[in-house]
């Protein structure tokens, strides 16, 4: 939930050139399984990005992820271009390397 703030902000700035943030819930607890308690959350913390609920852990373990939170940036080709464990706030090194991958992989072919 912490970082809910970063991504609603990368969705923010980057949605109109091509980035697309998807949130993928991986619940912890039993409640958290429930879709209607997860579109509730999801109304509450102002997420305009798709979250993708991963009852089953099939994305988790796709993603090889053993972190709580954990922020991908995958290519379109598939590619892990960069990745965070842990939590991302704006302004730290984390976040300005999120930033600078960002506008690496939206830049055109040629000009990369």
């Amino acid at each position: 939930m912490r970082t809910v703030p970063a991504l609603r902000e990368l969705h923010h700035l980057y949605s109109g050139r091509g980035l697309v943030v998807v949130g993928i819930h991986s619940p912890e607890f039993d409640h958290e399984r429930d879709p209607a308690s997860v579109d509730k959350a999801i109304a509450k913390l102002q997420i305009p990005y798709l979250v993708a609920l991963d009852t089953d852990f099939s994305l988790w373990k796709g993603f090889g992820n053993r972190y709580w939170p954990a922020t991908y940036l995958v290519g379109k080709d598939g590619t892990i271009l960069w990745q965070h464990v842990g939590e991302l706030h704006q302004g730290t090194d984390a976040w300005k390397d999120a930033v600078a991958g960002i506008e690496t992989a939206l830049l055109p072919p040629r000009a990369r």
